[in-house]
């Protein structure tokens, strides 16, 4: 069988004197290509079995050891209208603005060996998707960028599934990469590439050879500059201006100007020790830079970009005359010039790890002090969790955690209770881990117990891609009916779409209960799941039909997305007309899969603290009732994900002393499990309780003293 593709079609001119076809086939450009496909033999009967298992094996294995490979172009190899895969080095940025739409834009120019300035235009809706650029010199690599002509030059703009990874440019520097995905590809070709740059880029006086930060010691009135510094308190003080209170450790010069805001408005401690408020600066932040501003957490490292020195008080909202004119006062003014702005700076980074050094020698106000928390790696119950809990539930009420049947006892006598008891303890949150609530979402396989990150879209995206492009004319299994369409996609144009409809479900007029599809990309497919029930997205294999790899979700339902476990499943395309079943849902389309259903579960680590001792527990098998808020929901709703971050908040405020973090009645278990050396080590975990939000009172009541364990108080913050 011969496929043509990327011909042109005209009218035959000779058709009346030959008798042949009345169109032909005329080769134009250099896509086009000829396909020649050479049937095999039939099999015997007695080979048929075989052979077909034998291909599918061969096909299962080449998915799962297939990487995606991506082609880089060089800047000065550009042609516009392609859609490209490049790397660079940054001469020039903006941070994130408003766009005239509902993304938000940022802008840079990166070169290359080419040396080809090349301006780049970012438009996405999140800020957390775009460019984490920090200074010039760094180096992106952006994936899926449209080239085009824009006021006689090449630019480069996103298109869909368009991912950004950004490195450090400094020559030796680590090679962490900044970005919002939580996997993405990076072999060592690409360090080389990242190495390669970054030697050029030093060879060029690209980079800077000094930090465009400065300490605030070395700060001159009417001055311009970069500030590296920790958020401590912040407070709006009008509608126009939020202000924010940050230190770098070092001590200013000139006299700072004070500001007096009221305690009930601000986040964060309102007033520190005398020596600190000495050190600490107030920046006044504007306009287009309030969004970010609000958005900041206590504690964060950040970097502010042109920061202006302003000697004075005239500009400053709700300040009187009685403050002297020669005070220092900070203000980032409205607008991107500069590359004014707002960034939070990794925990990791060589700048925040200065500025820790500076901070740690500076003596600490252990009751006014931020809480700071790395996200380090949990222990090794993200790979192995914690054991599930049976028995029979505990007795107790949801009003009032002292119950009679359940003694109270302290963290220390519970180190040394027995194993695979509920006990009751009275503690307060000192911290949590992950910060960040998508770290905390897992897929759990309840048959090999085994438990997996959420795969990254980029992944995701790349096995969506792979799938499209080696398409090939398959056969539609007997209960099913195929229909085949080309997309009219700029990017990807004449690309082949099929959909496969069950025959049954048609009959039944439940034509968009489920329905298969292949040749789409990932985005496309999001489009199509706001109007099917059912989406269940599938390749060609062989002139067969087969699931793509489980790497990527079997199933789409709306908003959400499902996954099947690797090792557990033993797929199979087969007649999902579940016949007797009402509505079809995800556990009834992998069991006619013959996929292994992945739970989506919420796995934290939450250290414990009373008057005895600390101890580290872990938050899993009863963390949705805890929250009241189900792990499936956390990961495609926001509305569930604001009120687990409100709640985790609520019991651990950031900013705040101990003495604002509430008691907590809280049942707990211990068991064993053996880490990396196999020693046998002692796990706890929080069962059988759920979070009592007190009701709203008209009047403000006062903060109880916190009472000493073990005896119980009288205001319940949770109970079992």
């Amino acid at each position: 069988m011969v496929v043509a593709a990327g011909f042109t079609m005209s009218k035959s001119p000779t058709v009346r004197k030959d008798n042949l076809h009345p169109f032909n086939l005329l080769l134009s450009g250099d896509d086009a290509c000829i396909y020649v496909f050479r049937p095999k033999p039939p099999p015997d009967d007695r080979s048929l079995l075989a052979n077909r298992r034998s291909s599918t094996l061969s096909a299962e294995v080449s998915r799962k050891t297939k990487v995606p490979k991506y082609t880089y172009v060089r800047l000065g190899d550009l042609t516009a209208g392609s859609v490209v895969n490049v790397y660079g080095v940054v001469v020039f940025f903006k941070q994130p603005f408003k766009s005239r739409g509902t993304d938000s834009c940022s802008i840079l120019k990166i070169t290359d060996q080419s040396n080809q300035n090349i301006t780049c235009s970012i438009f996405c809706e999140k800020l957390e998707d775009h460019p984490k650029i920090f200074q010039i010199g760094d180096i992106v690599r952006m994936h899926r960028v449209k080239a085009q002509f824009f006021k006689d030059s090449i630019s480069l703009v996103n298109t869909f599934g368009f991912s950004v990874v950004t490195f450090d440019g400094t020559v030796g520097g680590a090679m962490e990469p900044r970005t919002s995905s939580r996997s993405f590809h990076f072999n060592q070709e690409d360090r080389q590439t990242v190495e390669e740059l970054r030697s050029w880029a030093s060879s060029q006086a690209l980079f800077p050879t000094v930090s465009a930060a400065i300490h605030l010691s070395a700060v001159q009135p009417k001055s311009y500059f970069d500030l590296n510094c920790q958020l401590l308190a912040k407070a709006p003080i009008d509608s126009t201006c939020i202000l924010l209170r940050v230190w770098d450790g070092t001590r200013c010069p000139h006299t700072l100007l004070k500001v007096n805001v009221e305690p009930n408005v601000t986040e964060g401690p309102s007033s520190f020790s005398k020596e600190k408020e000495n050190i600490i600066a107030n920046v006044f932040v504007y306009d287009n830079h309030l969004d970010c501003a609000r958005k900041l957490k206590l504690g964060s490292f950040l970097r502010i970009y042109n920061l202006r020195a302003n000697p004075g008080h005239s500009n400053v909202p709700g300040l009187t005359s009685s403050h002297s004119v020669d005070h220092l006062a900070f203000h980032l003014h409205g607008g991107t010039s500069y590359g004014r702005g707002i960034q939070v700076l990794p925990e990791d980074s060589l700048d925040v790890q200065e500025l820790k050094r500076v901070l740690e020698a500076f003596p600490h106000d252990d009751m006014n002090e931020p809480f700071d928390l790395n996200d380090s790696a949990l222990l090794e119950v993200w790979s192995t969790p914690p054991e599930l809990l049976d028995g029979k539930a505990v007795k107790s009420s949801t009003e009032r955690g002292d119950s009679p049947d359940m003694p109270l006892m302290t963290l220390s006598e519970l180190k040394q209770c027995e194993l695979s008891r509920v006990h009751h303890v009275r503690a307060q949150l000192r911290s949590y881990e992950p910060r960040r609530l998508h770290q905390a979402l897992k897929l759990y396989c309840s048959k090999c117990t085994s438990m997996q990150e959420i795969p990254d879209e980029e992944l995701v995206a790349g096995i969506f891609s792979e799938a499209s492009s080696d398409y090939e004319p398959c056969n539609a299994p007997p209960w099913a009916l195929l229909s085949a369409f080309l997309t009219d996609s700029p990017v990807s144009p004449d690309r082949a779409l099929t959909l496969l409809l069950p025959r049954q479900l048609m009959s039944d007029v439940k034509t968009k209960g489920l329905i298969f599809l292949m040749g789409t990309t990932l985005e496309e497919t999001y489009r199509l799941a706001a109007s099917y029930q059912n989406i269940v997205p599938v390749r060609s294999s062989g002139r067969e039909i087969t699931l793509l790899d489980l790497s990527a979700p079997f199933l789409f339902r709306g908003r959400k997305r499902h996954y099947g476990c690797k090792q557990c499943s033993e797929t199979v395309l087969r007649d999902p007309s579940a016949e007797g079943v009402k509505v079809i849902d995800e556990k009834v389309v992998a069991e006619v899969l013959g996929v292994q259903l992945l739970q989506c579960v919420l796995l934290m680590k939450l250290e414990l603290q009373d008057a005895t001792d600390t101890l580290e527990v872990f938050l899993w098998t009863h963390a949705e009732s805890f929250f009241g808020v189900s792990a499936e929901d956390a990961a495609a709703n926001q509305e569930a994900q604001n009120s687990i971050r409100q709640t985790m908040e609520s019991l651990c405020p950031p900013g705040g002393s101990m003495d604002q973090h509430p008691w907590l009645d809280l049942f707990l278990t211990a068991y064993q499990t053996k880490d990396d050396v196999g020693q046998n080590q002692t796990c706890y975990q929080i069962c059988q309780t759920t979070l009592i939000k007190p009701p709203p009172q008209n009047r403000t009541p006062t903060p109880p003293e916190p009472p000493p364990p073990p005896s119980p108080g009288s205001e319940i913050t949770s109970a079992g």
